[in-house]
């Protein structure tokens, strides 16, 4: 497995792939690895001839009070992930390889992004979209693989490929969660052990609130209330939203009719966590 650091490298090795025939599958990250993106893996690896992974920690989607310099890293444990899983190649650069100095290109999207984590993170988006085009630029991937705990990101990405006729197909794969239910994040490393046992109520609202809608409950206003009701049991937690968004325009709903995307963003402490689940 090589580890590639700047775009003319990974360009010349991706010209000679493609030269061959050969597939390629996407996994774009920002590092500290876990099961949730080695499942994105192993579903790259099953299905093209060659997988890359990227690892860089993008500090355009972060906002100036947010985690960039503290978010968790270590390359050396990342490697050994992935070789395990079958990667091919590691894409990670610095930030000065992703934009030079005079970097003055982005992309914005409007809609999609104004609910949920848009409104709390003003930025993030528009550092997503411009990073993961750019990407897509570089590497060329024939798939992409995203996480569906961050169900936003997956929507906004898959409609920038549209909108923008990108020739990727983007695949979104199940989130993954440790065995107590809490959903798998790198975010999860900064939880003391006391905000770590407060961080399952997380996952405790989103399995109420998937019995209830399996049970018949249609008013999405009575779903939230309640899933916030649950949230609202653990000291240690602070709601930045639950909402029922539909599940293409991310925008507000008052019926639970498919497709609908039910999703939470809570503080636990310092650290903002997310959770979902989809009604298809």
């Amino acid at each position: 497995m090589q580890i590639v650091t700047t775009v003319k490298e990974i360009k010349e090795i991706i010209k000679n792939w493609k030269g061959e025939g050969k597939t390629i599958g996407f996994v774009p990250t920002m590092g500290y690895l876990h099961e949730g993106h080695g499942s994105l893996i192993t579903a790259a690896r099953s299905q093209n001839d060659k997988v890359i992974v990227s690892i860089f920690v993008n500090p355009m989607q972060f906002g100036p009070k947010e985690d960039l310099a503290s978010y968790p890293r270590d390359l050396k444990k990342d490697s050994a992930f992935c070789e395990s899983l079958g990667a091919d190649l590691i894409f990670h650069p610095e930030p000065e390889e992703m934009y030079h100095k005079n970097f003055s290109s982005y992309v914005d999207m409007s809609v999609l992004t104004e609910e949920l984590c848009g409104l709390s993170r003003p930025v993030h988006f528009r550092g997503v979209c411009t990073v993961v085009n750019k990407l897509f630029n570089i590497v060329q991937p024939d798939k992409a693989y995203f996480g569906q705990k961050d169900a936003q990101q997956l929507a906004v990405i898959r409609h920038m490929t549209e909108d923008l006729n990108m020739n990727v197909e983007v695949i979104g794969c199940p989130i993954i969660r440790e065995e107590d239910g809490l959903a798998k994040s790198s975010r999860n490393t900064y939880l003391s052990k006391e905000e770590r046992r407060g961080a399952l109520i997380l996952s405790k609202s989103i399995f109420m609130g998937q019995k209830l809608v399996k049970e018949g409950m249609t008013d999405a206003g009575e779903l939230v209330e309640k899933m916030k009701a649950v949230i609202e049991t653990e000291p240690l937690a602070r709601i930045d939203y639950v909402k029922a968004v539909d599940g293409l325009t991310m925008q507000q709903v008052d019926t639970i009719k498919a497709p609908v995307l039910v999703a939470i963003a809570v503080y636990i402490g310092k650290t903002r966590l997310i959770d979902n689940f989809i009604v298809e």
